[in-house]
């Protein structure tokens, strides 16, 4: 298997043995799987879309049939109320703010319940020329405990005490030594603040999408946020992201985003309705192949000696594996080695940079037929202690699996040349 993979290239004796333990986690499958696929197939069946539906329009886009029935679907998917799923939200991390501007007033407190979001999330919200923060909200952060987890007492006593208008979960690890939140999570701390205040639950649904058999918003949040161009999108998805949950709240984020008036009337899809609900429908499976892959590279490098999170075959709730390699030389190895086995530019040699949003210098390898879609194999790295590389995607787990090869076996002979 391992010949079959790997090819004529010469892998170091060390990483061949690593992988050989690991394969049977390539193997793996797990009972959620057939429960997301049903959920998904369920959808669309009680939508009963038409081929008809797929053209999509132009312009202003009123009408627009592909754009109705995707936002529909989305919102049967997710047990929310309404959808909004747009080409103009470019991000998860615009869907995020625009959502958080239209709902924390000046003066209002926004509190993030799991410590500080991913770095270019916090930049916008409370750093950036025009943030938040700039124009008068109240910005405050949950320490995390010192085991990565939320800290539950304190996030009680922030509702209790400031009265936000919004409190905000991420779900995923984002690029940080933090645990991520399982759907079991998300519902007690849902809990928490319902039973200390009334502020709007909102969560960062990012990488996370289709992992677990519940989202979100079954376990109480109010909203749920993310990219197209991840988990949802399957890899098919050219673009865009998505705000479901409560309709009221949709309305009113959609008047921020669009105008007063309109709220979520326009919005042309171009033709690309019919990638966006193909994308929906394959995205099972794609997440499924992910998880495969994800699960033999924590079991290769835990081989190897790295510290791994999650650990090969634990449960996981979003599609990024943290690796701990160390040093600043390793990352580039890595992100490197893993550059060369992605389908396009596979001969480009990653370095750090700055990167907007970041205050470290940070690494990437990224190689997918739709730019940034971090469904496909990709990692990212922030030059910064402990050195931890963060591995995502992969929408076939065999790719994934030689993508983790190759990786470690740059990171191995990056050791060795040291040794000497």
């Amino acid at each position: 298997m391992i010949d079959l993979l790997v090819g004529d290239r010469a892998i170091d004796p060390r990483v061949r043995t690593a992988a050989e333990a690991a394969l049977p986690y390539l193997a793996q499958t797990d009972n959620a799987r057939a429960q997301v696929k049903f959920r998904v197939l369920q959808a669309f069946l009680d939508e009963g879309i038409a081929e008809s539906d797929l053209a999509g329009s132009t312009g202003y886009g009123y009408d627009d049939a592909a754009r109705e029935r995707y936002e529909s679907v989305l919102a049967r998917f997710f047990r929310a109320e309404k959808a909004l799923a747009r080409l103009s939200i470019v991000s998860g991390t615009h869907a995020i703010v625009a959502s958080l501007d239209a709902l924390v007033p000046s003066g209002a407190t926004l509190l993030c319940a799991n410590g500080a979001p991913y770095d270019t999330l916090r930049f916008a919200l409370a750093d950036a020329p025009y943030s938040l923060v700039a124009r008068g909200v109240q910005y405050v952060e949950v320490p995390r405990t010192d085991e990565g987890t939320t800290d539950i007492d304190a996030l009680a006593e922030g509702v209790r005490r400031l009265r936000p208008a919004a409190v905000f979960l991420q779900r995923s690890r984002g690029y940080a030594s933090r645990k991520p939140l399982r759907i079991d999570d998300i519902a007690t701390l849902a809990k928490v603040v319902r039973a200390n205040g009334d502020a709007v639950i909102v969560v960062d649904n990012c990488y996370g999408e289709l992992v677990e058999e519940r989202e979100p918003l079954e376990a109480g949040a109010d909203l749920v946020i993310g990219s197209l161009i991840k988990n949802i999108g399957g890899g098919i998805a050219p673009t865009g992201g998505y705000i479901a949950g409560r309709a009221a709240l949709i309305e009113r984020i959609a008047t921020r985003i669009y105008a007063p008036g309109i709220g979520g009337a326009l919005g042309p899809t171009l033709g690309l309705g019919r990638h966006f609900l193909q994308g929906l429908f394959y995205a099972p499976l794609v997440v499924g192949e992910t998880l495969r892959g994800l699960h033999f590279a924590a079991a290769l490098f835990a081989e190897l000696g790295f510290a791994v999170d999650p650990l090969p075959g634990a449960p996981r709730t979003d599609i990024v594996q943290a690796i701990r390699l160390g040093t600043p030389q390793a990352l580039v190895a890595f992100a490197r080695g893993l550059q060369t086995a992605l389908p396009i530019n596979a001969r480009f040699a990653p370095e750090p940079g700055n990167v907007p949003g970041y205050v470290d210098p940070v690494i990437m390898s990224e190689g997918s037929f739709v730019a940034g879609a971090t469904i496909d194999l990709s990692c990212d790295a922030p030059l910064r202690p402990p050195y931890d590389v963060y591995l995502q995607g992969g929408i076939v787990a065999e790719h994934a699996a030689l993508g983790a090869l190759l990786a470690a076996d740059a990171v191995v002979r990056e050791e060795e040349r040291k040794a000497f």
